[in-house]
C-alpha cells in the first residue's frame, strides 16, 4: 500500500490513518464507494483501502472470478479521490480471514476497519475477533434491515481497550450486492446501481447472467 506518513496541521508527524473495507464486492456497487466516502470524510482518513476477499469463508460460492472483481473495483474507483484496491486477501488465496489481512499490514498506521451493522451483528463470530478489535478501530454504518446493536462481548472488550465504536452517520442505502445478481440474472434493468463503467465489464463478460449465485 506504500503511503507516507501525515502531517497534522502543526507540521507535526503522525502516523497515517486509513480506513479499510473488506467485502466480496461481487459486485462493487454505488452504495460500496458511498461508504468508503462517508467513512474518509467523517473519520479524517488519509485513504480507504478497499479489500476484496478471495473467498469468504461465511458466504456461498462468488459469482465473479478473483480477477474480474478487482478489475471491477479499479473501473468503480479509477476517478475517485483517497481510494484505492488492495489485493491482499486474493494474492493469499484460500479461505478470507480478516485477521490475518491486519496481521501483514505495515505498522505506524493508525487503522480504521469499516464495516455495516449487519456485520456488526455477528462481529463476535469472527476468527480472532478480539485481536481484531485491539489492532483497529472500528467504524459502522446502518443497514437496510439491520439494526445498530453492539454485541455484549464486543461492548466490554472495547471498554476495556478504551476503544469506542464510531458510527458512521451515514443513512442506510437500500442496495445490496445480491439485488444486483438477482437483477441481472432475471434480465432486469440495474441503472444507478453501479458505476457505468462497471455495467459495461459485466455486460461485456456476461457475468451474473445465468445465476444469483
Amino acid at each position: 500500500m506504500g503511503l507516507s506518513t501525515g502531517i497534522d496541521n502543526g507540521g507535526t508527524k503522525r502516523p497515517m490513518r486509513q480506513g479499510l473495507l473488506g467485502g466480496s464486492f461481487d459486485p462493487v456497487h454505488i452504495a460500496h464507494i458511498a461508504l468508503a466516502h462517508d467513512a474518509r470524510q467523517y473519520l479524517a482518513l488519509d485513504l480507504v483501502t478497499l479489500i476484496p476477499a478471495a473467498r469468504p469463508w461465511q458466504r456461498e460460492s462468488l459469482g465473479a472470478s478473483a480477477a474480474q472483481r478487482l478489475d471491477m473495483l479499479g473501473l468503480a474507483i479509477k476517478d475517485e479521490t483517497g481510494l484505492e484496491v488492495s489485493d491482499i486477501e486474493i494474492k493469499r488465496g484460500g479461505p478470507t480471514y480478516t485477521i490475518d489481512t491486519l496481521r501483514g499490514l505495515p505498522g505506524n498506521r493508525e487503522y480504521f476497519w469499516i464495516l455495516g451493522a449487519d456485520q456488526l451483528e455477528n462481529f463476535c463470530t469472527w476468527n480472532a475477533w478480539e485481536d481484531i478489535a485491539a489492532r483497529v478501530h472500528l467504524a459502522v454504518a446502518a443497514r437496510p434491515g439491520a439494526e445498530l446493536i453492539t454485541p455484549a462481548a464486543l461492548q466490554q472488550h472495547l471498554k476495556s481497550l478504551e476503544r469506542e465504536l464510531h458510527v458512521l452517520p451515514m443513512p442506510p442505502i437500500n442496495l445490496s450486492a445480491t439485488l444486483i445478481r438477482e437483477r441481472i440474472a432475471a434480465g432486469k434493468d440495474i441503472e444507478g446501481m453501479l458505476h457505468p463503467d462497471v455495467a459495461q465489464y459485466i455486460q461485456r463478460h456476461g457475468i451474473y447472467r445465468n445465476s444469483a449465485a
